[in-house]
């Protein structure tokens, strides 16, 4: 299905409105392959809200540390789905569906591409009733990932054209210092053996849609 921005905002709104009449917090999942688009996305939808409406956490914030992922010999495939720490996702997803409006803070960590690095506590979720998370996993089956799932109200998988998400990734990936030749051998590499585990999942997302 082909949305913009305005009629996905709309979407998201609902949601937001339905949960905070609940007196709760209702999580929306945005997944797809590397490269479609989905912190793009979870932003813009962050900023079309009202203010205080929504917040982003990221999946990538569990990303095991380059220290960590040495040590297992799986520094190469950075990225892959053994390479997070499934398990700390699902319990902080569950921490904030259970949120109620006058809770604790709930503080969660992101990805800092500059550093390739997870940091701690670097988002706070407080009294917003939307929580935005995005990441590649989301509708995995395996480990700890359908924990997860099950505290969301909804997940949207983005879809985007194979030869524009290699072209973004290629893009990406040379902008935070990967040299031209080694950015298009990871986005065709382990990237693309991502992109495909992933793809596996579209068809149990809510929303699939072609963002526009």
């Amino acid at each position: 299905m082909r949305l913009t921005t305005a009629e996905l905002v709309e979407r998201a709104a609902d949601i937001a409105a339905e949960a905070r009449g609940a007196g709760a917090a209702a999580v929306l999942g945005i997944t797809g392959p590397p490269g479609a688009g989905k912190s793009t996305l979870a932003a813009a939808l962050a900023d079309g809200l009202a203010p205080g409406a929504a917040v982003v956490v990221g999946m990538d914030g569990f990303h095991l540390s380059d220290q960590v992922l040495k040590a297992h010999g799986s520094r190469d495939r950075k990225g892959a789905i053994d390479t997070f720490d499934d398990a700390g996702y699902a319990a902080l997803i569950d921490r904030i569906a259970g949120r109620r409006p006058g809770s604790p803070p709930v503080y969660a960590p992101e990805f800092r591409r500059a550093i390739e690095e997870p940091i701690a506590a670097g988002t706070a979720v407080t009294d917003e009733p939307l929580v935005i998370t995005e990441g590649n996993y989301l509708l995995a089956t395996t480990g700890a990932w359908p924990a997860a799932r099950s505290r969301m109200a909804q997940v949207w998988y983005i879809e985007l054209p194979d030869a524009e998400r290699l072209r973004r990734l290629v893009a990406r990936h040379h902008a935070f210092g990967k040299p031209l030749s080694d950015a298009e051998a990871w986005a065709r590499g382990s990237d693309q053996r991502n992109a495909d585990l992933i793809a596996a999942t579209r068809d149990a997302a809510d929303l699939v849609v072609e963002w526009v």
